[in-house]
């Protein structure tokens, strides 16, 4: 059996469930883009591929994390390509795809569907959508993410477990497709596996928001948009919305610049 998750966290927890019920055993892979945002013409194309590739080094340049576009440190084709690989090797093999509800994991399960649709009656989805679990409080909670789960409740999540039906290939791969040919930037989750696209400047009005006479660290303006935004993403996209939004003239910086640590803005 082999897991794909979307979320590093992921990994670990999902690995300690394992250990607990051998139902469960397999290995976990990772899918470590987040395809919530960023181009995706093209993205199974060489051309898309390296488009994508630019478009990250273009967000990362000028970061502490510059460079790593172009390491293969990240690099989901080859990824799953050894997946797929093991499952032409062997007709038992089975794929179990979790996905929290989140746009970063829909986003990731929409993506796999070109390389797995080969294999209908073996891939199988876990999307934990809108489904109560117990916290290690004992407590009721709804997750956002599967590290958000204590790994003993991954034994009663792995019942939700059903194949990819023939009309979901069909539905889901189309759809996929069309949001691509769309040409923007950022993805939200509106409910079930519904994706709904905006510009590349989604997020920069909340932004704004948290920027003030007042000198504040980047750092400390992306604590406030997490602590008060209802849509959020990564440090780095937004880290390069600020930049953008810095460089339109209307707010000073100082520090490093490339380090959201060191870095302080405040309006004019």
């Amino acid at each position: 059996m082999i897991h794909i998750v979307f979320n590093e966290p992921d990994v670990p927890v999902l690995q300690e469930a394992i250990m607990l019920d051998e139902a469960l055993q397999g290995d976990v892979v990772l899918v470590r883009d987040d395809y919530a945002v960023g181009p995706l013409e093209d993205l199974y194309s060489g051309t898309g591929a390296t488009l994508r590739r630019d478009w990250w080094s273009q967000v990362m340049a000028e970061t502490e994390n510059a460079g790593k576009a172009e390491s293969g440190e990240v690099n989901d084709p080859n990824t799953i390509a050894g997946v797929v690989g093991r499952m032409r090797r062997n007709e038992e093999e089975q794929v179990w795809i979790w996905a929290a509800q989140n746009k970063h994991d829909v986003s990731g399960y929409y993506f796999l569907l070109h390389y797995l649709k080969e294999f209908p009656g073996r891939i199988h989805i876990l999307y934990l959508n809108n489904l109560p679990f117990i916290n290690e409080k004992g407590g009721i909670f709804y997750p956002q993410w599967l590290s958000e789960i204590p790994a003993k409740e991954f034994l009663k999540a792995k019942k939700l477990a059903r194949e990819i039906t023939l009309s979901e290939w069909e539905i889901d791969t189309d759809e996929w497709i069309k949001l691509a040919n769309e040409s923007k930037g950022v993805r939200i989750l509106e409910g079930g596996k519904k994706l709904a696209q905006y510009d590349y400047d989604f997020y920069d009005q909340a932004l704004k928001k948290y920027i003030t006479t007042d000198w504040l660290k980047v750092s400390k303006i992306l604590q406030h948009f997490y602590s008060k935004e209802k849509e959020t993403t990564g440090d780095v996209y937004l880290f390069w919305r600020l930049k953008t939004i810095i460089a339109s003239g209307e707010y000073d910086i100082q520090g490093e610049g490339n380090n959201m640590k060191g870095t302080e803005v405040k309006l004019k």
